[in-house]
């Protein structure tokens, strides 16, 4: 059996679908259940709902051979496993983003920055030479700068529309082209590599 981490959520329903289209059954991912451990019908898949960010843990930790996952948040664990695949779903951009009518915020010397992605945020501020607060946070990242926690916030930003409620604006675009990547346990690919090689290969072709 092949075992699968996936994000609850709409790139769990995206998975799901991939999937699917590569022959696998997925009819329990379509199920209306609390489970958060589930088999396929025919015993060749299991599946483990998960936060999105906990998907790279239980990969690298073997629990799970394969996951798929947002590449913002592969780069924000750096976990030891192997990238397989660019799934192409989910693209969005990892952004500063702030009110419209402040946008020299980002020269200030003191800036404050709210986000979930801490690693990024430092090693992206490191890189350019320049210093930062970075003040994390795990949800409704945008109230930050509207109660004054922050002066930006760095997150992920898809169609904008709640940016775009809370009076805020993308000021810069820190990395584009942020899609969900197919990942594997490095033991897996060698163990299993009769089951997951094969599946992998079907997967390619549905998304090139």
């Amino acid at each position: 059996m092949i075992y699968f981490a996936l994000a609850k959520g709409r790139l769990g329903d995206a998975s799901a679908d991939l999937l699917e289209r590569c022959g696998a059954d997925v009819r329990v991912l379509r199920e209306k259940t609390r489970k958060l451990v589930l088999e396929s019908g025919d015993k060749k898949y299991g599946f483990f709902l998960v936060k999105p960010s906990d998907v790279p843990t239980y990969v690298e930790a073997g629990v799970a051979d394969l996951g798929i996952v947002g590449k913002d948040t592969l780069m924000e664990e750096e976990k030891d496993l192997y990238e397989m695949l660019d799934l192409r779903l989910g693209e969005c951009s990892l952004c500063l983003a702030g009110f419209p009518d402040r946008k020299d915020v980002l020269t200030n010397p003191l800036l404050r920055v709210a986000t979930k992605y801490v690693r990024i945020a430092k090693r992206m501020f490191a890189e350019r030479g320049e210093e930062a607060e970075i003040i994390p946070l795990h949800g409704s990242i945008e109230l930050a700068p509207v109660t004054g926690l922050a002066d930006v916030i760095f997150d992920v930003v898809q169609t904008g529309s709640t940016l775009k409620a809370n009076g805020l604006v993308v000021l810069e675009e820190v990395y584009a082209g942020i899609t969900a990547r197919l990942v594997a346990n490095k033991v897996s690919l060698k163990t299993k590599s009769e089951e997951i090689l094969p599946l992998i290969a079907r997967m390619k072709e549905m998304v090139i």
